[in-house]
């Protein structure tokens, strides 16, 4: 059995963003399962990926799911052989975390699956959205754009087919730079400062020009994918990088290896100006997050929620749900940004029609209270 393959686009304008869809971040599966491929075909010009000791086990012990769990979700009507979970660029939290929910997954249920590098939120609602994605992940600002049709990948479209799953955590907007540079506070970025905002598209490139300019920045605008962007910064072809992610980021902590580096927050009033003019909430940044830091740092977040096609099988979706949300020493393991991905915190969900899989274990195994006008089946 090979990895997922992209099904027929949607006519129109639905044929048109799944053929931009293809473009940009998206490189090679991820995939596991009962059997494992990796099609060139994919990379667009990333290099090529380096399995992780998730992935390697995955391989080499996902050959059927466990007979007591098999029980458990023996109705597969439906059911796909394969499915993809569309993640971001490597060297940030989406990665790392999305592939390693999917090969999860992939090894409770016996089948074949895994992450896809993306461009991101924005990117992964328009390849969910489509169905050339199964899963993915997005924040609660490029979702809710995502469903008012201001998606930058399809203007006008409004991408109502992305359903939510299952809450991950907060993504904190910080700045990083090398201590060289004798950058340690927003107001110290010079004017005209060569900024990494990560992937085309993402959270970090939707959100954070909007706060730097707001905070009277002038800068120079760079995207890329965050090893790349690390690398920049390290190669003095970059002053600051503008991250937006899930804490530790992979990227960061490398370049805490590598170099030495200022990890920059936000003053009482910066932050205060952020969050009356973005949806975003007040966040510190944990001081065990990172080594450089000797205190929490002030920041500021958004939720992250992973997303389901909306006419996958509801019973696919539940038992999907049910592998991530039933042992969170599992997902910590992963990574340690799922602390937050926790039943209690199916309410940060204000934004996306619930997937009826999603919302009806959240009901039986949460004591959730989700209205029926949230669910995607009672529309």
């Amino acid at each position: 059995m090979d990895c997922p393959r992209r099904g027929n686009s949607l006519q129109s304008k639905e044929g048109a963003l799944a053929a931009q869809t293809k473009g940009g971040e998206r490189g090679g599966l991820h995939c596991s399962g009962p059997s494992f491929s990796l099609d060139r075909k994919y990379l667009k010009g990333e290099p090529f990926m380096k399995f992780t000791k998730m992935t390697a086990l995955v391989m080499s012990t996902a050959l059927s799911a466990t007979a007591a769990f098999a029980d458990g979700h023996e109705d597969r009507t439906g059911w796909p052989e394969t499915f993809t979970v569309g993640t971001a660029s490597q060297g940030g939290t989406y990665f790392a975390y999305g592939s390693g929910w999917a090969n999860l997954v992939a090894e409770e249920l016996g089948l074949s699956g895994g992450g896809e590098v993306t461009g991101g939120p924005m990117q992964n609602m328009a390849l969910v959205h489509t169905g050339e994605a199964q899963f993915g992940m997005t924040t609660m600002g490029p979702a809710a754009e995502s469903l008012a049709g201001t998606n930058p990948i399809a203007p006008g479209l409004q991408m109502t087919n992305a359903c939510a799953m299952f809450p991950m955590y907060q993504t904190p907007f910080s700045v990083t730079a090398l201590s060289s540079s004798g950058i340690t506070s927003v107001a110290d970025i010079p004017a005209g400062a060569r900024i990494g905002f990560g992937p085309a598209g993402s959270t970090s490139d939707t959100y954070f020009p909007r706060m730097m300019e707001e905070l009277g920045v002038e800068f120079d605008r760079r995207n890329g994918g965050w090893n790349d962007l690390g690398s920049q910064l390290q190669d003095g072809l970059l002053d600051v990088i503008a991250f937006a992610a899930g804490v530790p980021v992979p990227a960061v902590s490398q370049l805490e290896v590598q170099t030495d580096i200022n990890i920059i927050e936000f003053t009482e009033a910066e932050q205060a100006q952020i969050m009356d003019a973005f949806p975003v909430s007040q966040y510190d940044i944990s001081a065990d997050a990172y080594t450089t830091l000797e205190a929490p740092a002030r920041s500021v977040s958004m939720w992250n929620f992973s997303i389901a096609n909306c006419d996958l099988p509801e019973s696919f979706v539940y038992a999907v749900v049910d592998v991530v949300m039933s042992d969170n020493e599992r997902m910590r393991n992963i990574h340690g940004a799922a602390r937050s991905t926790i039943p209690e915190n199916w309410d940060k969900n204000g934004v996306l029609m619930w997937h009826p899989g999603a919302a009806r274990w959240f009901t039986e195994n949460a004591g959730a209270t989700i209205a029926d006008d949230m669910i995607h089946s009672a529309m």
